[in-house]
């Protein structure tokens, strides 16, 4: 017989007395005068200025007043704006952020035992869950209807976010988290244009390549080398066959390409230090620019489970404490963790090089087959890489996850922080490492004929004699794509609802059943938001925007569409994460940010990355330093080159002569083309990085991270709060 369990709710509320203790407590912010000064973006102040009417404008009936605040101080209650309505003093935001504070520092038991707080209830199973409640159903109440109908329909892709309404009614860390997905949405929109245009001007030049022209029109001429051993079953072919392959690599490789990718490494550039500067003008508005410094408190879990006790220097408090020494141990084991599951990864990627190997072998060996070899092997391989990136993804975050909560962070923080570089660490190399082996390893370690390399018994593939850079795209496209279906797909099919509950610590609970109430209180607020998914931490949405900034720079000398693909999906992501936490998911507790955390450092290192490496791509992957080498100092139009490129086989090495890519001489020699050509590479990479990082420097000093009238503004804030706060 099936066990019936109730469920009995138990709503919290702060009565005024403890909301303004805990307010003066936790350095709460409380209002004192209206900001007048003006909050429009730049398009909207440019378009408004030339009279243009701004499609992006929402018909809002209600937007929040700016006001300028001071730590809350309950003996001057009375010089606060707001003083005559207690209930709405302060937000219910804040409110949710006070109460949860309570809920998670209080003792019910023995502190040494680690008895304090929701969390660990919840975790014994004293309680379900504990949760804010919406403010109510999203086509009844003012904020809710305008977040529902101007933010999360998607008839409002097209509309600006109402960040001011999402930061009162989520608060600043959620607010930061989607200006920072609409700032860089619209950055993508340059960039995105600029990239299909340099593609399309490839596509539609293509049939003008000389290069390509040569390749095809070979004809039986030129007899190339088997791409791997004829013992089992490759065998000779025809620089012709490789026509198609030649014609479309143009769309990839060309000048345009070299112009959009150092485009493309200024745009990076320029977008995170206007970020700063727009990420220190929401810290002023939302007066969290001393947060992290002043005001942040110790974790739950570390406040009952720290093995010592200090005092703070700032507060003068004793907070719970643990030493650098104590917590080394358990920084090595994560280190050794992470070093583990990146191993792990280069084993996936050679058994993903195998794989494609034994295919291309398999199918070379089918006259149907030939042709389509590489193409097939290639796109087959790719997808069997992308099914292996998202099992891995999904196994090392759990992991991660554990192992942070094992190190003992103090704040919440340090604690995102950690788990933040332990995950992205490890998802670099997940996503990127099958990338790299294709753009800077493949087909530079197979040695000639007669001294051909081998791996695992197995002779590597070559690119043929027009490169690698076309794979590079078509791997980049299906990772870069396919990422974004499945997680938008993941997000768009997961269920409404999250009833029947299911249990949280993850365990086989008895078959639940809601508890019957009258049809006249089935739709309350807590038992109706009781229903709806639990919320998420923002970290998997962070993780999932870096990586994709990554792929729209490290590698966007080959896939210049990357950044039009990026634009699409983030249009829909901004809608599809609207309407998870309008409509799907419970309310997040409220919780305070300054910025985006570590997920800037994160961001910088990329953008480093990606001037190193589309150097090297332009340098070593692309054709245009041999082609501009062979322009300059034998034939400017270029005639000639295929076959410039291609060496004879050393004698009695093939069962009969053939040619192959590369600069050597007959006897499997260097020429001198290719010592000269390794220099201009080399030289390239360095005139290119100095280039990029002199430009940055000085880009990063023209422009402040605090503009000057913010600064001036900061200044004027605090001056008048320390006037009206002292009258």
């Amino acid at each position: 017989e099936t066990e019936t369990v109730k469920y009995h709710f138990v709503k919290v509320h702060l009565p005024w007395a403890v909301v303004s203790q805990y307010a003066e407590d936790l350095l709460s912010r409380a209002r004192l005068l209206i900001d007048e000064s003006s909050n429009d973006c730049w398009s909207a102040y440019w378009l408004h200025k030339f009279r243009i009417p701004n499609i992006m404008l929402s018909k809002i009936q209600w937007k929040p007043n700016r006001f300028i605040t001071a730590p809350y101080d309950r003996t001057k209650l009375d010089k606060y704006v707001g003083s005559e309505d207690l209930e709405s003093f302060f937000s219910s935001a804040e409110r949710s952020r006070l109460a949860n504070y309570i809920l998670s520092n209080t003792l019910y038991g023995d502190r040494r035992a680690g008895e304090v707080g929701i969390d660990r209830l919840i975790e014994e199973k004293a309680f379900h869950e504990a949760y804010p409640l919406h403010d109510g159903p999203y086509s009844n109440t003012l904020m809710d209807e305008m977040l529902y109908l101007h933010w999360a329909r998607w008839t409002a892709w097209y509309k600006y976010q109402p960040i001011e309404v999402i930061r009162l009614y989520f608060g600043e860390k959620i607010g930061i988290y989607f200006s920072w997905l609409g700032f860089y949405t619209s950055w993508l929109l340059p960039a995105a244009i600029v990239g299909f245009i340099i593609f399309m001007i490839g596509i539609l030049s293509m049939g003008s390549n000389p290069v390509a022209a040569q390749v095809c029109e070979g004809g039986k001429t030129i007899k190339m080398c088997p791409i791997c051993s004829p013992s089992i079953g490759c065998e000779y072919y025809y620089l012709s066959d490789d026509c198609f392959s030649a014609t479309v690599s143009y769309a990839f490789d060309n000048p345009g390409t070299v112009f959009f990718s150092i485009f493309m490494c200024f745009w990076a550039v320029s977008f995170l230090e206007y970020w700063k500067r727009k990420e220190a003008t929401l810290a002023f508005r939302w007066d969290t620019m001393d947060f992290e410094a002043e005001e942040e408190r110790p974790r739950p879990r570390f406040s009952a489970l720290a093995p010592s006790k200090r005092q703070n220097p700032i507060t003068g408090q004793w907070e719970p404490y643990m030493s650098p020494a104590t917590r080394l141990p358990r920084y090595l084991t994560g280190l050794s963790v992470i070093l583990i599951m990146a191993s792990l990864v280069v084993i996936f990627l050679i058994g993903v090089i195998v794989y494609r190997t034994v295919i291309t072998i398999v199918m070379y060996g089918s006259k149907s087959l030939r042709s389509s070899a590489s193409s097939i092997s290639g796109f087959t391989g790719g997808i069997l890489n992308l099914v292996l990136i998202m099992l891995l993804s999904r196994t090392y975050s759990k992991l991660a996850h554990t192992l942070t909560e094992w190190e003992m962070h103090r704040t919440q923080t340090e604690f995102e922080d950690h788990l933040t570089f332990k995950v992205f660490c490890f998802q670099f190399v997940n996503f990127y490492a099958y990338i790299f082996y294709i753009a800077f390893f493949k087909g530079r370690f197979i040695g000639y004929p007669g001294h051909y390399d081998h791996f695992l018994g197995l002779r590597p593939v070559d690119c043929g004699p027009t490169g690698c850079l076309v794979e590079l795209a078509t791997q980049l496209a299906i990772v870069t794509v396919g990422k974004q279906i499945i997680g938008n797909a993941k997000e768009l099919f997961i269920p409404s609802r999250e009833y029947p509950p299911d249990d949280v610590d993850g365990n086989e609970d008895n078959n639940a059943e809601k508890e019957e109430v009258e049809e006249s209180t089935a739709q309350t607020r807590w038992l109706a938001d009781f229903e709806l998914l639990k919320d998420e931490p923002l970290f998997e949405e962070y993780l999932e925007m870096v990586l994709q900034f990554g792929f729209v720079t490290v590698f966007v000398a080959s896939f210049p569409l990357a950044p039009f693909f990026a634009l699409l999906n983030n249009w829909v992501e901004i809608r599809l994460d609207a309407n998870k936490y309008i409509t799907q998911s419970k309310r997040p507790v409220a919780e305070k940010a300054q910025d985006i955390g570590v997920w800037y450092s994160i961001l910088e290192a990329v953008t480093k990355i990606a001037v190193i490496c589309n150097a090297f791509v332009i340098a070593f992957t692309s054709e245009f330093i041999p082609r501009m080498l062979y322009k300059f100092t034998i034939n400017e139009s270029l005639e000639g080159y295929i076959n410039f490129t291609l060496a004879h086989a050393p004698p009695n090495t093939t069962s009969e002569p053939c040619r192959y890519k590369g600069y050597r001489n007959e006897d499997g020699q260097r020429t001198l083309f290719y010592w000269e050509l390794t220099a201009m590479r080399l030289a390239f990479v360095i005139v290119f990085e100095h280039l990029v990082f002199g430009i940055s420097v000085f880009i990063a000093i023209m422009v402040p991270d605090v503009p000057k009238s913010l600064d001036i503004k900061i200044k004027r804030e605090r001056f008048l709060a320390e006037n009206m706060l002292t009258d």
